[in-house]
């Protein structure tokens, strides 16, 4: 049996609640139970709304509403203002812990309870993170050297699931809201090297959590073609594109509103 006392967990859904009934069914099986639960919805229709308020009565979460879609930002910033313990799971509704999760959470939890100065763990990515030193036996330590020609370096923060601190508004701002859901992690991602992050990286990071898209749940995140094409020369254009940019954006964006 797993409690973290210390940790509401918090969750973001938008209309795929028989996703977040996954989740919070496998936890339960797993015996991994935390200080709070907090469900932010971003809008959801009437069908997965009832079924949200059926899931509340069965594991007595909070559950914060909003009544018209308002975006990736609006929800995170709803739901972390409604977190009450001192450090915050964050997961998306579509994520299935797997049998390891409980023990290498718990890990990552003491290894930010002694270091003081990590900001972040995170638990699962699509790829390693650009620069990494070896940490303990299962995570690495990340970090983002001035001169770090990998513009994936951004990614030291990632909407991927993680632990932060509860306060992590206070150093890092909150999110941007009114944008799409790539540009508010990006702007997110940038406060992070801005504000000289420091954090984890769990190094089998696809084996501790699976992110389950079913026909009938599909992602909600819709992103533009050509950055997701392989095409050789329009992978060059983009690399060159966003090394520019990201790096300049480094240096240049305005500091994200903190509390």
């Amino acid at each position: 049996m797993y409690t973290f006392f210390q940790v509401s967990l918090l969750i973001t859904h938008y209309n795929r609640s028989s996703s977040l009934a996954n989740l919070l069914y496998t936890l339960n099986d797993l015996k991994c139970g935390f200080g709070e639960i907090i469900v932010s919805d971003d809008g959801s229709n009437e069908e997965h709304l009832g079924k949200l308020h059926l899931l509340q009565k069965a594991f007595g979460f909070k559950l914060i509403t909003t009544p018209v879609n308002r975006g990736l930002g609006h929800n995170i910033n709803k739901g972390q203002d409604a977190v009450t313990k001192p450090y915050t799971l964050y997961i998306q509704e579509d994520f299935e812990p797997s049998a390891r999760f409980p023990h290498l959470f718990l890990q990552g939890l003491e290894h930010m309870k002694a270091k003081k100065a990590l900001d972040i763990v995170r638990f699962y990515a699509y790829s390693p993170y650009a620069y990494l030193k070896p940490f303990d036996e299962h995570f690495s330590q990340m970090f983002h050297p001035t001169f770090g020609t990998d513009y994936t370096k951004i990614y030291l923060y990632s909407d991927h699931p993680h632990l932060r601190r509860s306060d992590f508004f206070q150093k890092f701002g909150r999110y941007p809201e009114g944008l799409k859901g790539d540009l508010t992690e990006y702007k997110m991602c940038i406060s992070f090297l801005q504000n000289k992050a420091q954090g984890l990286f769990y190094n089998d990071f696809s084996k501790l959590l699976i992110q389950k898209n079913s026909h009938q749940e599909p992602s909600t995140m819709t992103r533009i073609s050509w950055r997701e094409s392989k095409a050789v020369w329009i992978k060059l254009l983009r690399d060159t594109y966003r090394q520019l940019k990201y790096n300049f954006d480094i240096i240049a964006q305005p500091p994200l509103r903190k509390l």
